[in-house]
């Protein structure tokens, strides 16, 4: 293992065991709300503190830019590591006791995603990856589904909540429409770093979403990269750290889901225009 990729995977399990432990007395939690539903609770902040801190102490150049406490203030466009850090993604899921949410871990290298971690503590599955060397579920190397069809396929996907532009929710809800009608089956499970994890492990053929931010979407993206799938944007760019839009599947069913989604791309773009 990559010694970068084992701090990592120290840091995520450092802050399982937090995450364990107040899974056990959920009643007890604080939960705070850092915008229309988005919801925080001290566990996704402790969490995030010794992963940092873990990170730090084994390289303290490096550069984070974590869900919770934002960039960190050396981070720069220059920024030759930088640490993308989600402490606890599905925090919604958590706290209602619902069992898929995870820890996040992934480290950028000029530009270029070179070690991902997405530990969920609920199974104790580990997913690591390191550029070039695959993609790997517990030590048991990952490779992405060989479903041909997208109507054969099941697909992953999140859904952009309340307090969001109205006409940009209705383009979305079209293009929800449209995918649960020309795929097998489509999954809404809450946590976009598990199920870009399992798009890597071919328990999902292929997984969309728009409006994620960096650090739901870094770590899962080498994942599937390595397990020899395809991740872009709703254009076929691969700017989806920048944009938070996603699209990830298997070849095939990649393909097959940008020429379905990519007209709704600039239909969303064009609805938010014209409210700005």
């Amino acid at each position: 293992m990559h010694p970068m990729l084992h701090t990592a995977v120290k840091a995520a399990r450092r802050a399982a065991t937090i995450i364990n432990r107040a899974s056990y007395d959920l009643d007890k939690l604080t939960v705070a709300t850092k915008k229309h539903n988005d919801f925080v609770t001290e566990v996704d902040k402790a969490a995030e503190e010794v992963i940092i801190d873990t990170l730090l102490t084994a390289y303290p150049s490096h550069a984070v830019i974590a869900e919770e406490s934002g960039p960190s203030s050396n981070l720069s466009a220059e920024s030759e590591y930088v640490w993308f850090i989600d402490p606890l993604d599905g925090t919604t899921n958590f706290i209602h006791g619902f069992p898929q949410y995870a820890v996040s871990i992934a480290l950028q290298h000029k530009k270029v995603l070179t070690q991902a971690v997405v530990f969920d503590p609920v199974h104790n599955n580990l997913f690591t990856a390191t550029r070039g060397s695959g993609a790997f579920l517990n030590n048991k190397r990952l490779r992405v589904s060989k479903t041909d069809r997208l109507v054969d396929a099941l697909i992953g996907t999140g859904f952009i909540g309340r307090g969001r532009d109205p006409e940009v929710i209705k383009k979305y809800l079209q293009m929800f429409e449209l995918m649960a009608m020309s795929c097998h089956g489509l999954r809404r499970p809450g946590a976009a770093t598990l199920d870009l994890a399992y798009v890597a492990a071919g328990r999902f053929d292929g997984f969309f979403e728009k409006g994620l931010q960096s650090w739901d979407i870094a770590a899962g993206a080498l994942l599937i990269m390595e397990a020899g799938g395809i991740i872009a944007g709703f254009t076929g760019e691969t700017d989806y750290l920048e944009t938070g839009d996603v699209i990830a599947g298997n070849p095939r069913v990649f393909v097959q889901m940008l020429h379905l989604l990519r007209p709704f791309a600039r239909d969303i773009a064009k609805a938010a225009e014209k409210r700005e």
